[in-house]
């Protein structure tokens, strides 16, 4: 998922109507089959048992890795066991890569383990790397940059800024005096736009840097992404294709730095196994609950299924995978005769660029076209806590309705937003709303999402809330219910739209299509 502030839209714009979709808790009487719903996920949960054989029995499912692959036949089978018609739909290729081991060792001026992780598709070292690092500085000019860039063969460059600062700012903020804490963030300050100014005298940038550096000699290239919480790295992809890449934790990666800094002239042995297999598949995972009365009409409970690899990919998106698992296992168990055909979607490369429900989008315009609603998770394993209407006039009317139905315990943490704008992008109810269809992004409590588990190394089962994850299937399942209750589709017309920042009227989304190779990625 890519990471987006969840904004206030009529605080924004001042047009839409908010709503807090909430009862008094003594006017609620559940429908019988919402009230089913609640007792079964609450009673008979399956959440645990499909987490733990899908993030602990497979781990990370990288686009183009064996794991992928492992995840989609264990999506199948799962999905199949419960009596629902499963499939996997390839909508094209991507580089194939697997993750071995990676073994990072200080040698010189003393031993020491290092926390290091392979960046994806990095290079692998046919035997293990034994090499001084060198810090980049920072640099006042490009001549500068150059007469230093010969230093870096043979050399295990640190290319990321030093953090000199490991403690989180609210740990600062926190037990520190308030001086205290200003002297520091300025410092931080300070110390960011020096690097940032010095990146960009050398005329290249972070995603341009690396290949350089390759060009150059250099023997590694290891940068440290910390998100400014203790322990916490992203684990994005490898900008090399012949050299490793590799992140190292921000406590290894200053103790390195100071170290080269002043003259030591650090040792690393780098041992970075893994296997680039050619071209995979790219695909989505479809199960189908067949509609008794209108099977071309649909509604899908969506959710994507790739991650990144630097931990089990547990809050992006795990938690929206299982939970719509959950969803249509108790649907499929426990509301027969639904009207129209109810899809779930597991949507593979969804990290980059949304391409397995933008190829759905293109490749299944008779199911665009009749689609009743879009439920989307993606945002971590806190609680709903807002819902827009995406920008689609008559959403306060339908999606008001459906919430009614919805157990107040959930609904009195809800707020919702109508009509919305719609979402150009973020998550994959996106690639449905820039093709006119309603489509309505389920945004969850943070839990420390952004900075903690999103995209790190620290996107790990534990940090899965079972009991919130409980309560966004029990939403969805209601949601999907009401909304296949409607006699009719419901209505698609789209707000006029307000005017932007430039002062130019805001459009709608245009639908893109998918990737459908890692050709132009990798470039």
């Amino acid at each position: 998922m890519k990471l987006i502030n969840t904004l206030t839209y009529a605080a924004i714009f001042g047009t839409a109507i908010t709503v807090q979709a909430q009862m008094a808790p003594a006017q609620q009487k559940l429908n019988p089959t919402v009230e089913s719903f609640v007792n079964e996920v609450k009673n008979n949960s399956q959440l645990e048992k499909i987490a733990h054989e899908l993030l602990d029995g497979i781990g990370p499912r990288l686009v183009g890795s064996p794991q992928m692959d492992q995840a989609g036949d264990w999506a199948l089978k799962t999905l199949k066991a419960w009596g629902i018609d499963a499939r996997r739909e390839d909508y094209g290729t991507w580089k194939a890569w697997e993750r071995g081991l990676t073994h990072v060792d200080m040698t010189y001026p003393r031993a020491k383990n290092i926390e290091a992780t392979q960046l994806a598709w990095s290079p692998a070292t046919k035997k293990a790397i034994h090499a001084e690092v060198i810090a980049m500085p920072v640099f006042s000019s490009e001549a500068e940059f150059k007469a230093w860039l010969p230093k870096v063969k043979g050399k295990i460059v640190l290319m990321s800024q030093n953090q000199k600062h490991g403690r989180s700012d609210y740990q600062y903020k926190e037990y520190g005096t308030e001086e205290l804490y200003d002297k520091i963030s300025a410092e931080k300050k300070k110390a960011n736009e020096a690097w940032a100014n010095s990146i960009k005298v050398t005329g290249y940038n972070n995603n341009t840097l690396p290949a350089v550096l390759e060009e150059n000699g250099a023997a590694a290239v290891a940068i440290s992404y910390w998100t400014g919480i203790m322990g916490a790295n992203r684990i994005f992809g490898a900008k090399t294709t012949k050299i490793p890449m590799i992140d190292i934790s921000n406590e290894d990666y200053g103790m390195l730095y100071r170290l080269a800094e002043n003259g030591t002239a650090p040792k690393l042995s780098l041992n970075a196994q893994s296997k680039h297999t050619g071209v995979a598949k790219t695909f989505n995972i479809i199960g189908e609950i067949k509609g008794k009365e209108k099977p071309n009409e649909y509604i899908i409970l969506s959710a994507h299924f790739d991650s990144w690899d630097g931990a089990q990919g547990a809050t992006d998106n795990g938690t929206g995978t299982i939970a719509m698992m959950e969803t249509i296992r108790t649907i499929k168990k426990l509301y027969p005769n639904n009207k129209r055909t109810i899809l779930i979607c597991l949507w593979g490369s969804e990290e980059q660029g949304l391409n397995g429900s933008r190829a759905f989008v293109e490749d299944h315009p008779e199911i665009v076209k009749n689609t009743q609603a879009v439920f989307n998770l993606d945002n971590g394993t806190g609680r709903v806590v807002n819902i827009n209407g995406s920008g689609f006039e008559k959403s306060y009317e339908y999606m008001t309705r459906w919430l009614s139905a919805v157990p107040n315990d959930i609904t009195k943490h809800i707020k919702t937003e109508f009509p919305g704008t719609p979402s150009g992008g973020g998550s994959d109810h996106a690639s449905f709303v820039a093709a006119g269809v309603p489509g309505f992004m389920l945004s969850s409590l943070n839990w420390g999402y952004g900075t903690y588990t999103w995209h790190t190394n620290k996107d790990t089962y534990d940090k899965i809330v079972f009991d919130e994850i409980q309560s966004n299937a029990i939403l969805a399942a209601t949601l999907t219910y009401m909304a296949d209750q409607e006699e009719t589709l419901v209505n698609r017309d789209k707000r006029v739209l307000p005017m932007g920042r430039d002062g130019k009227p805001m459009e709608w989304p245009a639908v893109k299509g998918p990737a459908r190779t890692s050709d132009a990625y990798f470039k």
